[in-house]
Parts: structure tokens; sequence; C-alpha cells
């Protein structure tokens, strides 16, 4: 088949495959002109989920009549002259390609007027070929129809998904842009009834708010931070809003990005702000975060795909520090711990769902201990079922709690009631705040000010060894003890692979390895601070690489590398739930708290500590606070 050169209207369809995905993309370009255009308002409205109808209404600028035809052309715009201009884009369209790619895949039509005009003139699009402006009746600025959208690409139509699915889209993308553009008026319209309304404002948080939904309204923390200098061009600022850790969701999808105005998808910022809260969330879940980056023109190029939210930073580290840190500065200026309330009681556990509890007795100065049966067990017979928890004590060797709810004490029958337990044999009287319990040798229980403390050692313990060590790491290499013989152990070529990539940071945090064989590691060296905390180097070691092999430690980057070999070396050395602490140990965690432990969860995102206000306390008793 000989060469030949495509028509104008092949190469526009050619063009609206990348353009062009689905009605939502119309949308974003239309938007997107209006926005250049310098409007204050935009009406969008659409019929069949974009396919039938997609208007598009703005009070901007407006186009003058005799570059209107210009306007549908491929590769015309009045938004860059040379290649030279590619280098600094400043506007949201550059390229001259969207208009006449939405145009030659659907049955198009344009009107605008200028301030300067007396009337609005339109244009249609029939076939590939623009006819001549007429004058019509119109307001100022420009309204765009898009009708019939692929009709004349049957294949593409029959791609899109059903109504409700493509009108969901559309509206996540109007939203989107929405918090582009904070003072511009926005509001959609599907099939006669209104699916986004939003006013504009002055106010960024406030269209956040509108945007994300009102279940956000004081739950999002403000973020600003800039690096560089305005001098060289250099500087960047940075200012968003992020969620409190306890609205983080299973996925990414509310997390936003903008860059000069622009709506972007860049991976990097979106680790970075999942690594700002590190330890404060699940691992699993993502954070709540809507982030404006502005930088000069210059530092980026927006010319690397023709949908332009994909963009190519000429220094992208020094963005991921940039998030990260704002993020974390966010949170820690935050009071984060959280309050926890007690159940209402229910009016009966068969009735209600609750589960029956019968209370054992313990030797005077133990924890008190409770025994639950599953609700799968449950018969309709209360009595019946307190007579099996009764009996399944029984069982295990524990003296019951007499039916009288009374607590038997030693050498006093059960039935003087002229003996009552001491206090004391119950549970120890907590006096000032230094005043702490070890409960099942996993938790401590202490009072603040505001109510009672129940801290988890462990997760406590894992932040205060997880904050010395990024500390000390940042003063240089931790310091390592040499091995006499070298630990060995058998690996997977996956684990040895990750072994090479991993070196340089291991080393660093003290770990020499190095492969031994081909199924072997040797480790020759190991961080003092893990062998002090009785940490088995092999195991250790091979928890990690396993890890990495699979994905869940980052070898690309380096600074995510580092926070997730933190998280295990801080986890593997910290106190285990029922290490029973003497009260040193007790007295030298609890100093840590207040200093080291700013987000009130460990590095995995448990948290360290839960508070039951006093109030709830005296409410849950009948009393008025006094």
């Amino acid at each position: 088949m000989p060469i030949r050169r495509l028509p104008t209207s092949v190469v526009n369809q050619i063009a609206a495959g990348e353009v062009v995905e689905r009605p939502a993309s119309v949308v974003k370009e239309l938007m997107e002109n209006a926005f250049d255009a310098g409007a204050t308002r935009i009406e969008i409205e659409i019929a069949g989920g974009g396919r039938d109808l997609i208007r598009v209404a703005d009070d901007g600028g407006g186009v003058p009549v005799e570059e209107l035809p210009l306007a549908v052309e491929a590769h015309a715009t009045s938004k860059i002259e040379s290649a030279a201009d590619l280098e600094a884009v400043s506007t949201m369209g550059f390229r001259g390609e969207a208009l006449a790619s939405i145009a030659s895949v659907s049955r198009f039509s344009i009107e605008s007027r200028t301030i300067a005009g007396d009337e609005a003139w339109r244009i249609e699009v029939v076939d590939g070929k623009a006819t001549s402006p007429s004058p019509v009746a119109g307001p100022v600025g420009t309204r765009i129809e898009v009708r019939n959208l692929f009709h004349a690409v049957p294949a593409r139509r029959r791609f899109l998904k059903s109504e409700t699915a493509e009108s969901a889209r559309i509206a996540e993308v109007v939203r989107l842009l929405a918090l582009a553009r904070p003072g511009i008026g926005l509001r959609l319209v599907s099939n006669g009834r209104k699916l986004v309304e939003l006013p504009g404002t002055d106010d960024p948080g406030r269209r956040i708010v509108g945007v994300l939904g009102a279940e956000m309204d004081g739950r999002l923390l403000e973020v600003r931070g800039e690096i560089g200098a305005p001098a060289d061009g250099t500087l960047v600022g940075l200012w968003g809003m992020i969620g409190l850790p306890e609205t983080a969701r299973p996925t990414s999808r509310q997390q936003r990005f903008f860059l000069n105005g622009r709506a972007i998808e860049d991976r990097s910022l979106s680790h970075a702000l999942k690594e700002g809260f590190r330890g404060v969330i699940e691992p699993g879940r993502h954070p709540v975060g809507v982030l404006h980056l502005d930088m000069a023109p210059a530092r980026v190029d927006v010319n690397v795909h023709p949908a332009k939210t994909e963009v190519r930073f000429r220094e992208a580290r020094p963005l991921h520090g940039l998030v990260r840190h704002a993020v974390r500065q966010a949170l820690e200026a935050a009071d984060l711990v959280r309050d926890i309330g007690i159940p209402e009681p229910s009016a009966g556990p068969a009735a209600h769902g609750t589960p029956i509890v019968e209370t054992r007795s313990m030797p005077p100065g133990s924890p008190v201990g409770g025994r639950v049966i599953p609700r799968g067990q449950w018969s309709s017979d209360p009595a019946r079922d307190l007579d099996r928890a009764r009996a399944a004590m029984e069982a295990d060797g524990s003296p019951v709690v007499p039916s009288s709810g009374v607590r038997p004490t030693p050498g006093v029958s059960p039935g003087d009631a002229a003996a009552p337990p001491p206090a004391a044999e119950v549970l120890p009287t907590l006096v000032g705040e230094d005043a702490v319990l070890q409960v099942h040798q996993s938790f401590l229980v202490t009072q603040d000010a505001d109510g009672l403390v129940i801290i988890d050692q462990h997760a406590l313990h894992e932040r205060v060894m997880f904050e010395q060590l990024h500390e000390r790491f940042s003063r240089g290499p931790l310091e390592s003890q040499r091995q006499l013989v070298p630990v060995v152990f058998d690996a997977e070529p996956s684990a040895i692979a990750a072994l090479e990539t991993l070196a340089p940071l291991l080393e660093r945090l003290g770990i020499d390895a190095v492969p031994a064989g081909p199924r072997g590691i040797a480790i020759h060296a190991f961080p003092s601070l893990l062998l002090h905390r009785r940490v088995d180097p092999a195991p250790f070691l091979s928890e990690l690489l396993d890890r990495a092999a699979d994905g869940q430690v980052d070898r690309e980057d380096h600074e995510a590398a580092l926070s997730e070999v933190l998280d295990v070396m801080s986890c593997k050395a910290a106190i285990k739930a029922g290490d029973r602490l003497g009260e040193r140990e007790i007295a030298e965690l609890l100093a840590m708290r207040d200093r080291i432990d700013r987000e009130g969860s460990c590095p995995h995102g448990r948290p360290t500590h839960l508070r039951i206000p006093i109030a709830e306390i005296e409410r849950r008793f009948g009393r008025s606070p006094g």
C-alpha cells in the first residue's frame, strides 16, 4: 500500500483517541478552556451520561468572531507561539487540539461573545467541516454543545459504561477541577437533576469541604511549606489540607494534587503524602488530602501526554521531602490522642446482641479477667446462658463471682456482707499522675488531668524505638557489632537479589550481610541496639528481605526503604506484650511518651494509648461532674 497523507478528519479522530477518552474527558477539556478564558461561573449540562449532550457555558472573555473558525482547527491556539513557550507553560491548554478532536467525533457547535461585541456568533462543525459564523443572541462568554458523542466511532461508543457510571465520572471531574479554582462557581446538571452545586469562594478550605463532603468539616488540618528561594527561581510553595488519621480511606481516591492550578497525577507525591502519615494510620489505608504546589513553570514539563495529567518535574526528590515533612509537621502540631467512650448498657444481652460476661475472682493484686460466650452460642434463655458461663469458668479452674455480684475475700464467707473486700485487693489506688498499674503484662493504666489513660506498652515502645532510630540514623551510620562467627541462613534467590539492592542502606544501618553461595546469606555485623534488645539477626534479616522481595519495601526509593526498615527494626526491638516491666522500665518508658509519642500511634498505625474522659466515667456512674 503506498504512503499517503491522511485526511484531516482522520487525523483529528486519531488525536481524539488520546484527548477524548470518554465524556468526562470532554468536560475536563472544556472546563480548562473556560479557566483560561477568565470565567467566574461555569454551567455544565449533560444528558445520557454525556453521550447525548454535553453543554458547557462560561462567562469568560469570549472568542472574537474572526477567530471562531480557527478555534476548531487542529493545532490552532492562543496559548503559545513557539517551541520555546513549551518550556514554561502557564495555561491549562496549549496543544490546540482539544476542540478539533472533540468536534471530529461528535455534532459540535460553539457560540461566543466578547465584552466588546454587541452580539454572539455561532459556528457548527459537520463531518469535520466548520460552517461560517452566524449571529445569535447570547451573553458575554462562550457556550459549547457536544451532541451524539462518538456517533461516527461506534466502537468507542460501545466502550462507554452505563449512563449512571459516565455521569458519576463527569461529576468526579467537575469536583476535581473545582478544587483547582475555588473562586469559580460551578454547577452540573444531569437530565434536569442537579449533581454538583459549588458557589465561588475566596476560602479554599470551604471549597475543599464542599468537594470532600460535610463529614470532613472540622476534621481537616492545614498544611504549609516551602523550599528553594525566589531569587534563583527555585522557590516551591505548598499549601493544602489533610484529613485526620481517623478519616483514612481504603483507597487513594480522596487524594488530589495540583501544580500551578493544574490537576495532576503523580505517584511520588502520593507516596510522600502517605509517608507523612507513616505510623499514624494503618499501612493498608490511605490518607485524605488536597495539596497545591506552586513553582516556576520552567521547572516542570507539562507536555508529556495529551491529557495533561502527567507531568515531569526537573527535580522530583525535593518535592517528595517537602510534602512528607509538611504533612508530618501538621500532624505533630495536632493533638491526636484518641478518646474512647463506654458503650451504653443494653436492656438484655439476648435482645440487643451483647456478649454475656461473668467476672472471675482473682488473687489480691491480680488484674480482673472475664470470659465471653460467643454470640453464635447464645440461647433464648439468659439464665441458662449465665449457668453455662459459670460452668465454663469452673472448668478452667477459676472460682466465679457469686450471683449476688459480691467478690469473695480470702478467709471470709461469701455470704458475710459485713466483710466487704478491701479496695486495694481489687485495684491499687492511683494517686497522682505518676501512679501506674501494669495490667495483663501488656497495658499500663495511669491518669492525667482529663481522665483514665490506657497505654499499650509494645506500641508505645515501638514508637519510641522508631523515633530514636530515625534520629540516630540522621547523625550517621548506626553502631554495629562484628560477629565472631558469621550468622548464615538459607535464602531464596529473590531475597538475595533484594539484599544486593538494599546493601548500601543496610550497611548504614549497621548490617553487614553478603551472599553466601547461591542459596545463603551471611551476616558479619549487626546493629548493637538490636543485639542489646536480643533480636536474632537471621530471622530479622530474612523477614526484611522477604518483605523487600514481595514489594513491601521500596527498593528504588531510598527514603521509603529507610522508613520500612526502621519500622521492622523498631518492632523487633520493642518491649513485647506479655513482658513484665519493673518500676524503672515503666518510668523510663513513660518519660519518653510526651516527648516522642506525638502522634499517639505506633509506626504501624495502632494507637499507643487511649483515654476514657473522667466526665464519661462520672456520667456512667450517675455522678455530676465536680
